[in-house]
């Protein structure tokens, strides 16, 4: 089964990741992204705390196409297991 839209969680200042959700089938899955990677994004000056929501949404259809990409290969990480993404996991293979 394809995972679908969750919700948005927030931004944790401490781990500097935003966190979300992404559902698959009645299973919740707990992701998160790397501020930098959303940075390395947009490649803007950084980010400001307050602005990190509107960032996520922005950047949201190429974050989740990414968390799908980590669910489909299995690659969790964690305790509950969950999807990480970094800036690595943006670059393109040349």
């Amino acid at each position: 089964m394809a995972l679908t839209r969750g919700n948005f969680v927030g931004y944790e200042f401490d781990r500097m990741v935003v966190r979300f959700s992404m559902v698959d089938g009645q299973r919740e899955i707990n992701c998160a992204v790397s501020t930098s990677a959303m940075d390395d994004l947009e490649k803007p000056e950084r980010t400001k705390a307050e602005q990190r929501e509107a960032q996520f949404l922005r950047l949201r259809d190429r974050i989740e196409e990414q968390a799908a990409r980590k669910f489909l290969a299995q690659e969790f990480e964690g305790t509950p297991p969950g999807i990480i993404l970094r800036s690595i996991d943006f670059r393109v293979s040349a």
